[in-house]
């Protein structure tokens, strides 16, 4: 997909991140714990300088973020977020397809959580080639063979 590009996320982009978490994720997070805004911005902020965020771009507009980490023997999605408005339009599809291609490169598997909720995003990664291995009381936890 040659309209999206991946890049790096700067501090001007903490609120446009937040955004795109409230708008793809807020139902989710209202169904297990209820949408706390006040502590949802202070997670935000925890995570905005504390993970490698990347902002995403289609036709040269900012709809998405995606975080990753390494571990010795994983690559870790930890956040994945589409504005609903560009969702279903492989957008999702193809930023995975980067991360494993790279998680191939390194002989890695990915793992990542998901809520229990979030059937759409269970259904996403299973689609992708994605197995639940584990739960927590709200997530299943996922891994690439």
């Amino acid at each position: 997909m040659e309209e999206l590009h991946i890049r790096k996320a700067y501090v001007s982009d903490s609120e446009f991140v937040f955004t795109v978490k409230k708008t793809a994720f807020q139902e989710y997070v209202e169904q297990v714990w209820g949408w706390d805004e006040s502590y949802q911005r202070e997670l935000h902020h925890r995570r905005f300088t504390t993970q490698d965020l990347r902002i995403i771009q289609f036709c040269g507009t900012d709809v998405g973020f995606l975080a990753t980490s390494r571990t010795r023997a994983t690559l870790k999605v930890n956040q994945l977020y589409i504005l609903p408005e560009y969702q279903g339009r492989g957008i999702g599809s193809a930023c995975m397809a980067r991360v494993l291609d790279d998680a191939s490169l390194r002989q890695k598997p990915v793992v990542l959580q998901v809520l229990k909720v979030n059937t759409r995003g269970i259904v996403f990664y299973q689609r992708l080639g994605f197995t639940i291995v584990g739960e927590t009381t709200t997530h299943f936890l996922m891994k690439t063979a």
